[in-house]
């Protein structure tokens, strides 16, 4: 029998029953050039991953700009490839800084303002502030269709909120701000 605030919505949008996993970390260093796949990266507050281009020059506003790290859910690459007629998706070619598996990152979004949810990869806590829409891009470098195959499955921007290393293999947790 479940509790009486066990089928809240604001009760429900803040379980997480087990953390996710950092699978590969990504570094672009510049527009149309190619990703770096690093085994760490230092997470720079209101800026971003150093030696990445959303981390260079100096902040638009106070606090960042709302894109200073992208997100990619590993899960989602076996859709997009079923999407496109391909076996697999190399992630790399979708330019994401982080790929996190085991935890919907779309959930890590909160529903209410007053309950704004982080995740937390070690010391670094990352704050979800949108989608990561694909851009045309895509067509290019993945065939045509590539667009529409992304679109719900392009991944999430963030804001950091507390730098720090970042480390592929580390535990990516949801959890109250």
């Amino acid at each position: 029998m479940l509790s009486a605030g066990a089928n809240d919505l604001r009760a429900l949008s803040r379980q997480f029953p087990w953390p996710g996993r950092m699978e590969a970390i990504f570094l672009r260093p510049a527009r149309r050039v190619a990703v770096l796949k690093v085994p760490e990266a230092l997470a720079i507050a209101d800026s971003g991953l150093a030696g990445d281009r959303s981390a260079l020059g100096p902040a638009p506003t106070a606090g960042g700009h709302k894109r200073q790290v992208s997100l990619l859910q590993a899960e989602h690459l076996a859709v997009v490839a079923a999407l496109m007629g391909q076996t697999s998706i190399d992630p790399a070619l979708l330019r994401r800084n982080l790929v996190v598996s085991g935890l919907n990152l779309i959930a890590a979004r909160s529903l209410f303002r007053d309950q704004p949810l982080v995740l937390r990869i070690g010391d670094v806590v990352l704050e979800v502030s949108g989608p990561c829409e694909p851009c045309s891009r895509m067509e290019e470098v993945l065939g045509t269709g590539a667009y529409n195959a992304l679109r719900g499955h392009g991944g999430l921007t963030a804001r950091v909120l507390r730098g720090g290393m970042l480390h592929a293999g580390a535990v990516v947790v949801c959890a109250p701000a």
